[in-house]
């Protein structure tokens, strides 16, 4: 008899472990069912939200992410709840069938523990794919960098080339004005020693710093108008001089000895008489003595300093005549 009821208790035991294994197995289906559908609504939520007030993202998610674990730790609760109460009269007939469910316990919650780290990747990632491919996100703030940092570039390129012309004018200005400047010689006044058309190099700088010297070929305007005489220096200031009716040069009763003539002087003008200069004035004659308008002649007369534009200094062309003017 107590063989046979030892028999029928480990049938019961058997019947009473599959029974709570089977009702664990449909009670975790379930529960599964449930967090499942509670994820759906979740998910839904957060499209509403996300929709409703993109600013209120990263809040949203921290929410719903507090939301999750809360029903996970609820259900897994529950689940141990329940399979406690469902072995609590089983257990008593049966210490193997104890060990049994307290080992099915550490497993169901070692597993729902790998469940919600998995669950919580997963929806890491798909947040944050999301976000990688929301072109609401990015792409507009680079094109508006990008456009902005283009604007600025042609702004300073802009900047930068109207500096560099005022720079190029104002360099040519102060040049033109007051370093040198290119002529062009018109007539035959200065033949032999300059012909029509020749390109010249004016120096304005030199009688700033010195006085013109005898024999220096000078460029000054006729009557301050817009036309320029090109002659050379003959009379210094304070000098006196004459010409004679033999064509001979005289600088205070002497001879000037100089071969810049082209021939012999036929007319001697107002310097047929002594012509007394004043301080910085200077008494000049074209090198074609014969076919010039200078300083012998009233309406040109004697050439004040502050008159002379600047001096003849180099031959810029024809080029088989470049080089320095003597």
């Amino acid at each position: 008899m107590s063989q046979d009821s030892e028999d029928r208790r480990s049938d019961f035991a058997k019947w009473a472990e599959e029974m709570s294994y089977e009702e664990e197995k449909e009670y975790k289906k379930q529960k599964k069912r449930e967090e499942k559908e509670q994820k759906k609504l979740l998910k839904a939520q957060k499209k509403a939200a996300k929709k409703a007030d993109g600013e209120a993202e990263t809040g949203d998610a921290e929410s719903t992410d507090t939301a999750e674990t809360e029903v996970k730790n609820e259900t897994a609760q529950n689940s141990l709840a329940d399979v406690s109460v469902e072995s609590k009269p089983e257990d008593s007939g049966d210490k193997s069938a104890e060990s049994a469910d307290t080992s099915e316990k550490t497993e169901t919650a070692e597993a729902s523990e790998k469940a919600e780290t998995a669950e919580a990747r997963d929806t890491q990632v798909e947040e944050e794919e999301e976000e990688d491919y929301n072109p609401d996100y990015v792409k507009p703030k680079r094109r508006k960098k990008k456009g902005g940092k283009e604007e600025v570039n042609i702004v300073k390129e802009l900047l930068g080339l109207i500096i560099y012309i005022g720079i190029v004018i104002i360099l040519c200005y102060c040049i033109i004005t007051f370093v040198g400047q290119r002529t062009t010689v018109h007539g035959n006044s200065m033949n032999n020693t300059l012909q029509n058309g020749d390109q010249l190099w004016i120096d304005k700088l030199s009688y700033h710093f010195s006085d013109p010297k005898r024999f220096d070929i000078i460029v000054f305007p006729y009557k301050d108008s817009d036309v320029y005489y090109i002659k050379r220096i003959i009379g210094l200031p304070g000098e006196t001089v004459q010409i004679t009716p033999g064509g001979t040069i005289l600088i205070n009763d002497e001879v000037l000895n100089e071969s810049y003539g082209k021939e012999v002087i036929n007319d001697c003008g107002t310097a047929n008489e002594p012509i007394t200069l004043g301080e910085d004035e200077y008494f000049v004659l074209g090198d074609n003595r014969n076919d010039s308008r200078d300083s012998r002649w009233p309406d040109v007369g004697n050439i004040h300093k502050s008159k002379i534009i600047g001096k003849a200094v180099l031959r810029l062309s024809p080029f088989s005549k470049f080089g320095k003017i003597k």
